[in-house]
């Protein structure tokens, strides 16, 4: 009984001792290896490998990924024209030689993250400060990102390297500082309103010329119109008159009793009754007067 004892004890000797000998580098790590304090060996590729039980050795693991680091200072910067802006931006960067990083760094990649921004942000101030608002927000945009990338590359590259590399340098946003933001704004929205009221006046005089111009040329058409339709009248008119003048020409006893219906239709077209006496038997009124030769008709 006592020996199958010590040998499970055994058993869990060595294998303490086979677990503090093996590790596992993972494909986004690197595995740094120490000896008594030393670094013996960086692990580059994943897998399983093979160590000293501590304290004879020791492994630290550092990640090899793309890393961002965002700058989000809200102390104001100087321009050329010195207007405090506020940069917001973020920088893309990788840890290349964990040797070289671990030398000049530290283990720690927070530490590393800290001196990176302090280096971004110094070379944001040198070339803030040699260019305008217009040409930070416009046209020199991507020159600020590129001249910024190349101090920091040389900056990390130096005469120490820190084993690192900037992959890019991105500016996400300029604005102007709190205190001044307000003024700012204000400015903007008494512009805007400037040629807001601009525009509205201008339209109005459009407006007022284009409907002048349509009441023009409403008032020439009505005038052709009632021109024409007057000369179309009097061409008829006349047609009309010539046609009567040739009828009438043909069979003058029949004009004259037309003209008498038309006299009789003018003057007895009226609501009421009326009555009309002839004593002395008129030509106006012998139309009525049958064979009995009646002086009298009545009309309704």
């Amino acid at each position: 009984m006592n020996r199958i004892g010590f040998f499970a004890a055994a058993a869990l000797v060595v294998l303490a001792l086979l677990s503090s000998m093996l590790f596992v580098v993972d494909q986004r790590q690197f595995g740094v290896v120490y000896a008594l304090g030393q670094i013996k060996e960086v692990i580059t590729q994943p897998g399983l490998n093979f160590k000293l039980p501590p304290p004879f050795q020791n492994v630290s693991y550092i990640d090899k990924r793309l890393l961002n680091l965002d700058g989000n200072d809200t102390t104001p910067v100087l321009t050329a024209e010195k207007q405090p802006v506020v940069i917001d931006w973020y920088v893309r960067w990788r840890i290349t030689d964990p040797t070289q990083y671990i030398r000049n760094v530290g283990l720690d990649e927070a530490t590393g993250a800290n001196r990176l921004s302090n280096v971004v942000r110094s070379a944001f101030n040198q070339e803030v400060n040699k260019r305008t608002v217009r040409e930070l927000l416009s046209s020199e945009r991507d020159e600020v990102m590129e001249d910024v990338k190349t101090q920091v590359l040389a900056q990390v590259k130096g005469a120490q390297p820190w084993g690192i590399d900037v992959i890019d340098v991105r500016v996400t946003r300029v604005d102007y500082s709190e205190a001044i933001t307000e003024s700012v704004y204000r400015r903007m929205e008494a512009e805007r309103k400037r040629v807001a009221n601009e525009l509205r006046s201008t339209g109005a005089a459009e407006s007022e010329k284009i409907r002048a111009d349509a009441d023009r040329q409403r008032e020439v058409i009505i005038a052709n119109a009632y021109r024409d339709a007057q000369k179309i009248k009097g061409e008829g008119d006349a047609q009309a008159a010539a046609i009567y003048a040739d009828a009438f020409g043909r069979d003058p006893q029949f004009a004259h009793f037309y003209r008498s219906l038309e006299a009789y239709r003018a003057t007895l077209n009226k609501r009421g009754d009326l009555l009309v006496v002839d004593p002395d038997g008129s030509e106006f009124f012998r139309a009525f007067r049958g064979n009995s030769g009646a002086g009298a008709t009545p009309r309704k």
